[in-house]
C-alpha cells in the first residue's frame, strides 16, 4: 500500500533500507562466484517475506571473489543514503558461516550500548541475519560446505557519516548499515496520524476496550506476550505518540498500553509527543537527574550524562540496581494521563532492543483511579 496526503499529489514510493541492499548486494556477489556467472539483477527475500528484485550497479568475479553493487533508492523518504553505492566484496571460506567485515565506509563500532559489540562492523542484527539466511540458502544450493567472509562497504559513506548520528554514538569511520524490515516508509506525517486515527475508530467501532500503541515491529510483539490482544487492538503509532493520545481526548477507550524501545519512552516521559530524532531527542542529563533520585553517586550520574546511548545509560543505572526504568515509565505515564481524558487508564513499557521489557508502569487512570 502507498500513502497518499493532501500535500502530494501522487502516492509516496517506498524504498529500501542500507541492509536490504547489502543483502541483494552480497547475495549476487556469492552466487557469482559459485556459478562464474555475472549477472544483471537479484533476487532477495525481505524479513517480513516479501521477494524483491534489485538491479545491479555491477556484478563480477575478482582476483579474490566476486563483488557486486546497488544503488540505493529510499523511495520519497530519501535520507543522506539515498542514491549511494552499497557494495559487498564476497570470498569463500573453508570454516562453515559469514563472517562480517568492514569495507570502506563502513563503520567500526567503539563504544558499547549498541546491538553490535564493541570492535564489529556496524552491521545490526537484521541485515546480518538476512545476508547470513541468503548465503547459506546458497551453499546449500551449490553445495558449497564451506562459508564466506563479506566485506560491506558504501561509497563516500565516511562523509555522510558525518550528517548522522554515528559519530555521537561511537560509530567510527562510516555508516551503519540498518534495517528490520528491509522497507523504507515514506515519512508522511499527515498520513501516519491518520492512519492512526483510523485505526483507533475502528477499534471502538469493533467494540475493544483496551488497546496498545507500539513505536514498531519489535514493542508489537512484546505488548503480543503480555496480553492476549487481536490484531485490531494493536496501533502502530511509529514516532506519533501525541497523535494517539490527543485523538483518544476525542475518542477513547477504556485502557491503553504504550510500548516503545526506552529511548523514545524517556523521550515521552520528558515532554514529546513526536518521538522522531528530527524533532526530539534523549535528554540525558534527565537521565542522569532521575539517576541521582534514585540514588546515584556522582560518578554514576558523570557516566549516564556522557553515554553514548539511551540504552547504555539506563545499563549503567540497571547495574547499579537502580530502576531507572520503572521511573521513566512511570513519567511518561504521567506525561500521557495529563493529555488524556480522565476514563482512559494507562500503562507504560520500555524495552530494550530485543524486546525486552526493561521498565512498566502500571495502569492509572480510568477504572483505577
Amino acid at each position: 500500500m502507498r500513502p497518499e496526503t493532501s500535500e502530494t499529489p501522487h502516492p509516496l514510493r517506498y524504498g529500501y533500507t542500507t541492509g536490504a541492499c547489502a543483502t541483494a548486494a552480497s547475495t549476487a556477489a556469492a552466487r557469482c562466484l559459485l556459478t562464474a556467472i555475472e549477472f544483471g539483477q537479484v533476487e532477495i527475500t525481505l524479513p517480513r517475506g516479501q521477494t524483491v528484485r534489485f538491479h545491479l550497479q555491477y556484478c563480477r568475479l575478482t582476483a579474490q571473489g566476486a563483488e557486486a553493487a546497488v544503488i540505493k533508492d529510499a523511495g520519497d523518504d530519501p535520507d543522506v543514503t539515498h542514491e549511494a553505492s552499497i557494495f559487498a566484496q564476497v570470498a569463500l571460506s573453508t570454516q562453515p558461516g559469514v563472517r562480517f567485515h568492514a569495507g570502506p565506509g563502513v563503520g567500526m563500532v567503539t563504544l558499547p550500548g549498541l546491538p553490535i559489540p564493541v570492535g564489529e562492523p556496524a552491521i545490526n542484527p537484521t541485515p546480518r541475519r538476512m545476508i547470513t539466511e541468503h548465503l547459506l540458502h546458497l551453499a546449500a544450493d551449490f553445495q558449497h560446505s564451506g562459508g564466506f567472509e563479506v566485506m560491506i562497504g558504501v561509497e563516500n559513506g565516511a562523509k555522510l557519516a558525518q550528517k548522522t548520528l554515528n559519530p555521537r554514538l561511537g560509530i567510527v569511520g562510516g555508516l551503519s548499515i540498518l534495517g528490520t524490515t528491509g522497507i523504507v516508509r515514506p515519512f508522511s506525517c499527515s498520513a501516519y496520524i491518520a492512519s492512526i486515527q483510523q485505526a483507533i475508530d475502528v477499534a471502538r467501532a469493533n467494540g475493544l476496550t483496551h488497546i496498545a500503541a507500539c513505536t514498531g515491529a519489535t514493542s508489537e510483539q512484546t505488548i503480543r506476550k503480555q496480553y492476549d490482544l487481536p490484531d485490531m487492538a494493536l496501533i502502530e503509532m511509529g514516532d506519533f505518540a501525541g497523535a494517539v493520545l490527543k485523538h483518544l481526548r476525542r475518542a477513547s477507550i477504556p485502557r491503553l498500553s504504550l510500548m516503545g524501545g526506552f529511548g523514545k519512552i524517556s523521550k515521552l516521559a520528558a515532554g514529546h509527543l513526536d518521538l522522531h530524532s528530527r524533532n526530539s531527542s534523549v535528554d540525558l542529563a534527565l537521565l542522569a537527574a532521575e539517576a541521582a533520585a534514585l540514588g546515584a553517586d556522582t560518578p554514576l550520574q558523570a557516566a549516564i550524562r556522557t553515554a553514548n546511548t539511551s540504552q547504555r545509560a539506563l545499563t549503567l543505572a540497571h547495574a547499579a540496581g537502580l530502576p531507572l526504568g520503572e521511573r521513566i515509565c512511570i513519567m511518561a505515564r504521567d506525561q500521557a494521563r495529563a493529555i488524556l481524558p480522565l476514563e482512559v487508564a494507562v500503562e507504560v513499557w520500555a524495552t530494550d532492543r530485543a524486546g525486552q521489557p526493561v521498565g512498566h508502569a502500571e495502569f492509572a487512570g480510568g477504572m483505577n483511579r
